[in-house]
């Protein structure tokens, strides 16, 4: 007889193969960049903390959508240096201040 912890995750197990290799090999391809972003995504958030602002008080000094400003302060999107200037000169914020990129 199984017991009741193993009835519950039998029973509650997924159908769906895991993607956990497949992401860890795509985080390690891309560290570099998503170093960056979540740097982006920090300064953001400490921008937003120091100034008691909502992501949707953000996404109007940003002019883009709140969705948007959540996907940036997921850390994971790919910039341009030209939307880190944007980002940098609405907000008033250098977003690699305190990053130790190397």
């Amino acid at each position: 007889m199984k017991s009741r912890a193993v009835q519950f995750l039998e029973a509650h197990q997924s159908g769906e193969q895991s993607t956990f290799e497949a992401d860890a090999q795509w985080r390690r391809e891309n560290e570099a960049w998503l170093k960056r972003s979540r740097s982006v995504a920090l300064a953001i958030i400490d921008y937003m903390q120091d100034n008691g602002l909502s992501r949707n008080d953000v996404a109007v000094r940003l002019a883009v959508s709140p969705q948007y400003v959540s996907k940036i302060l997921s850390g994971k999107v790919n910039f341009s240096f030209k939307s880190v200037a944007e980002i940098e000169d609405k907000l008033g914020v250098d977003c690699f201040r305190a990053a130790a990129i190397v």
